[in-house]
């Protein structure tokens, strides 16, 4: 890498396994730093927030491919510790709390796994002390947290907002989707066919939201179904009205997938937007 420069520092965190999706993260955080300053891409599959049964050993691990995408898109710096540097003395004791909005959906389906989350963005921040940081909006629960963490906790950061990319067929990029047989991969998009349907029905209010997506779901019924739901996208409490986020999570064979679309909810007849 060469020396880094005197302008912004951008950090791009990241678990490796790098697709198209991280080369718009990195072409954002690019664009962010501009010539003057650096882009530092870090790259730790992080064991906190995996759980006893998922697939921490079997999570795929590209180094190689991830530094060749690395070097075209613009980094700088490429950070890729090993578990002893991150965890010296094992497991931390003490963690970031999510909160109560950690403990919804994917914090409800992977318990702990948004405290493995925040605790090593945060650590990834001190050891970078970057100007800002760019998250997806595919982990847009995430996205939620990191930010919450950065009002509560006064992180002297910026966090950046990058959208989702889609392949070709309409389905969210994700370091999982190599998991998928092709079999799987179109039960899998009924994930976003959902989304797109209740994004469609938004004028309708919340119940026909959620109504439209639930049917596409059903149609599909090898696609197991955690939740879907209508959030707000501050807080991933309940929507009310304006600005929304319909979220849902699903197994296609043994991958789980989970995706969102943004949406609006009109001021009347928004109805109660209840998970599940």
């Amino acid at each position: 890498a060469r020396a880094l420069m005197p302008g912004p520092v951008v950090l791009a965190p990241t678990m490796g396994a790098l697709h198209d999706g991280h080369a718009r993260l990195l072409g954002a955080a690019r664009t962010l730093a501009g010539p003057r300053g650096s882009v530092i891409v870090s790259i730790f599959v992080n064991p906190l927030q995996f759980g006893p049964n998922e697939d921490l050993d079997r999570y795929p691990r590209t180094l190689d491919a991830d530094l060749a995408m690395c070097a075209r898109e613009g980094a700088d710096l490429v950070f890729a510790p090993a578990a002893a540097e991150i965890y010296p003395g094992g497991p931390p004791e003490v963690s970031v709390d999510p909160g109560p909005a950690g403990q919804r959906f994917e914090g409800e389906f992977r318990p702990g796994f948004f405290g493995g989350v925040l605790t090593v963005v945060l650590k990834l921040l001190h050891l970078t002390r970057p100007a800002v940081a760019v998250f997806g909006q595919k982990d847009a629960q995430q996205l939620t947290l990191v930010r919450r963490m950065v009002t509560d906790l006064n992180l002297d950061v910026v966090i950046e907002p990058v959208p989702t990319v889609r392949d070709a067929d309409g389905l969210a990029t994700s370091s999982r989707n190599r998991y998928l047989s092709a079999a799987d991969r179109a039960v899998a998009l009924a994930l976003p066919r959902a989304l797109l349907a209740g994004q469609a029905a938004a004028d309708g209010g919340a119940d026909a939201v959620l109504a439209a997506a639930r049917a596409v779901l059903r149609a599909q019924p090898a696609l197991a179904v955690d939740y879907v739901a209508l959030v707000d996208p501050g807080t991933f409490g309940p929507a009310g009205t304006g600005s929304a986020l319909l979220v849902a999570a699903a197994r296609a064979g043994t991958t789980r997938l989970i995706d969102n679309l943004a949406l609006v909810l009109p001021a009347e007849g928004a109805g109660d937007a209840a998970h599940h």
